[in-house]
């Protein structure tokens, strides 16, 4: 047998076109492609930060509220004479 490197015995190197394919594709979990301009990247920052202080603030209140007695579901309830819509028709939201 020949002791030296044989001609065209190199490994093929992977296409770029599937790496490209691969990298389009967002993994399982994620949802968005991180912003890359510098603008993007503050207003994705305090995007986050304003959605941590409401669901902090959001679950002070329902801390507060489950510490005081029973939680209850309580209807918006307006006076049966300054509602201009009857009660049961259309869509509610």
């Amino acid at each position: 047998m020949v002791q030296g490197k044989t001609k065209n015995l190199q490994a093929k190197a992977s296409s770029s076109r599937h790496a490209a394919k691969s990298a389009k594709n967002t993994k399982k979990g994620q949802r968005a492609i991180a912003p890359k301009k510098t603008i993007l990247v503050k207003q994705a920052a305090m995007h986050k930060n304003l959605t941590a202080k409401i669901n902090k603030s959001i679950e002070q209140q329902m801390v507060s509220a489950a510490s005081s007695g029973k939680l209850t579901i309580m209807k918006n309830t307006v006076s049966e004479g300054s509602s201009s819509k009857p009660a049961g028709k259309g869509k509610s939201k």
